[in-house]
């Protein structure tokens, strides 16, 4: 396990996570994480030989410790941009505060999306062309 390259393509999730906050509304959100899976996808593929899946999947799981802290700790400036969620977490009909919902839910967010950019990765393995070893 390249546990260095799945730290660094974890701070995209730590960006997003800030971003998501202050900037991103949940709307466009899906396009910016797409963009970043199929990224992630690609570096895993090159600069990996092998566990394609496990790495994307572990990507995504230090990725959502990142949102779920961010997400907590700026909850005050999160929920004036993030209607939304809040009426989700409200139609759930739990008397638990938001806030702990969001720490809840954050590790199965991590561990469903976790699969799909797994799944992305070892598409991408199978895909993406290594470079040559060099020859001696």
């Amino acid at each position: 396990m390249n546990w260095k390259l799945i730290f660094q393509l974890s701070l995209f999730g730590l960006a997003m996570a800030i971003a998501t906050v202050f900037w991103i509304p949940s709307t466009i959100e899906p396009a910016f994480w797409l963009v970043i899976f199929i990224f992630c996808a690609y570096t895993i593929a090159k600069r990996t030989h092998g566990q394609y899946f496990l790495h994307g999947f572990m990507v995504s799981i230090i990725n959502s410790v990142w949102i779920t802290a961010a997400h907590f700790i700026l909850y005050d400036k999160y929920v004036p941009n993030h209607p939304e969620e809040m009426e989700m977490f409200s139609k759930l009909g739990t008397s638990v505060d938001p806030r702990m919902m969001m720490l809840l839910m954050g590790p199965l967010f991590g561990v469903v999306f976790g699969l799909i950019l797994g799944l992305f990765s070892f598409v991408a393995g199978k895909l993406v062309k290594k470079p040559a070893a060099p020859q001696a």
